[in-house]
């Protein structure tokens, strides 16, 4: 059988935090970049799919081969390394520091947006023809799609700051647990199907991915979007980022710790003997 149980994949995620945790620079940048790159050309692909198309959901239902990608490459996002390198540092596992734990996310952050801003620039150029004409179809699709998700959330104040942040959390919960689902099974088929589910739900449910938008903001500005950097920073990644740690950590890392892991001792102790049953005299 190919499936793993929860008590196993607790620790193999507990373990691959700590790995990830003493991974040297080059390697820790490598591996980000290119999830960040590979993450985002699948994006570029969903959004090309959907003008194509105009079916959002093909879109979203062939957007995790990206994620899939990825994963098996052994490849880091952000959003995985929120989830994944705290528990070590939970689990109290020797050398696991929180100066390593920032060091970890920090380098991810940067390999993830320069491999993703790679792709912005690379998409830039495919659709103007070297920015020699305006922006096909496609590509006025990506400038409108980091108009409508910076200053649409700005027009609503704080409540789109909430919204916003809520579909942060919501977007790491799917993410990180199609993280979990493919160390559920030893096989290559079984951690594609494990993932591609809730990468889907994510995708078409238009919650909001810190590194997806790495591609799409970068992208839209170079196409002539109608926002600014710092429309970016505020109203989308600053928010995105912080509420994909919430997400992440909070409902899939911590759950699948608190009771895979370290499990209540009521369920692990021993039931009380049973009274001997008297004898009937003869």
């Amino acid at each position: 059988m190919s499936y793993v149980n929860p008590a196993d994949f607790a620790k193999k995620m507990i373990d691959a935090g700590e790995s990830k945790v003493f991974m040297s620079t080059k390697d820790t940048l490598i591996r980000a970049y290119m999830a960040g790159a590979i993450l985002a050309l699948a994006a570029a692909f969903a959004v090309t799919v959907t003008v194509n198309t105009g079916e959002p959901l093909l879109g979203a239902l062939l957007f995790p081969v990206g994620f899939c990608m990825l994963y098996l490459l052994g490849f880091d996002l952000l959003t995985g390394v929120f989830t994944l390198v705290p528990l070590a540092l939970i689990d109290r596992r020797p050398g696991v520091t929180v100066k390593g734990l920032m060091r970890n996310w920090g380098l991810v952050f940067a390999g993830n947006f320069a491999g993703a801003f790679t792709v912005a620039l690379f998409m830039a150029i495919i659709v103007t023809f070297g920015f020699s004409e305006a922006p096909n179809a496609i590509g006025e699709k990506i400038g409108h799609i980091g108009e409508g998700r910076t200053l649409g959330y700005a027009a609503h104040g704080m409540g789109g700051m909430l919204t916003l942040f809520v579909r942060a959390v919501m977007c790491n919960w799917m993410v990180s647990t199609g993280v979990v689902a493919a160390m559920m099974s030893t096989s290559v088929s079984g951690k594609i199907m494990g993932m591609w589910m809730p990468i889907l739900v994510f995708f078409y449910m238009g919650f909001e991915h810190s590194i997806v938008n790495m591609f799409l903001f970068p992208a839209g500005l170079l196409l002539g979007g109608k926002f600014t950097i710092a429309d970016y920073m505020i109203w989308n990644e600053i928010p995105t980022v912080l509420g994909n740690l919430v997400g992440g950590l909070t409902f899939v890392g911590a759950m699948i710790y608190a009771t895979h892991h370290k499990t209540s001792p009521e369920l692990n102790r021993d039931p009380a003997p049973k009274a001997a049953t008297p004898v009937p005299a003869e």
